[in-house]
């Protein structure tokens, strides 16, 4: 698949997320880039909305990781949730967990959704979705879904 875009404001953004979502299911590790203030963390609230998820979704910041379950099937699927903002490097994403988080979602059985990949890139392996999302105006944003399916 090429890249895809999608454009959507506060008002369209449940749309946004449904649309979204009938790309990304596919792919088990997505990546979330863009400016602070971006809505990185706005847009995956809504997509766990969404997937009526029913912890509360918030920004990983502090905590690094955070943890949802969806129910899938009758099956639960367990949603990571990283933001590597705060990362230094690869290696203090591992000692932190990361790495383990992508693993369990390259083997199946669960989502990682992660903030500021540019942090540690060589962790991430294929497939995988890299979203960029970008400010057009005050509340309207243009999200840009590339696949990674193979290795650069």
């Amino acid at each position: 698949m090429i890249a895809k875009q999608l454009s959507y404001t506060l008002d369209t953004i449940a749309d946004a997320a449904a649309g979204f979502w009938d790309i990304a299911r596919a792919y088990p590790v997505i990546t979330f880039s863009g400016e602070m203030g971006a809505g990185k963390t706005t847009f995956i609230s809504h997509l766990c909305q969404l997937l009526q998820v029913q912890q509360h979704v918030s920004s990983p910041t502090f905590a690094l990781i955070n943890e949802y379950v969806l129910e899938r099937e009758g099956k639960e699927v367990i949603i990571f949730h990283l933001d590597w903002y705060r990362l230094r490097d690869a290696a203090e994403a591992i000692n932190a967990g990361m790495e383990d988080c992508i693993d369990q979602a390259h083997i199946g059985g669960a989502y990682c959704l992660i903030e500021w990949p540019e942090k540690a890139p060589e962790l991430l392996r294929p497939p995988y979705l890299a979203v960029s999302i970008d400010s057009t105006g005050v509340e309207e944003r243009t999200m840009t879904l590339q696949p990674i399916e193979t290795l650069k």
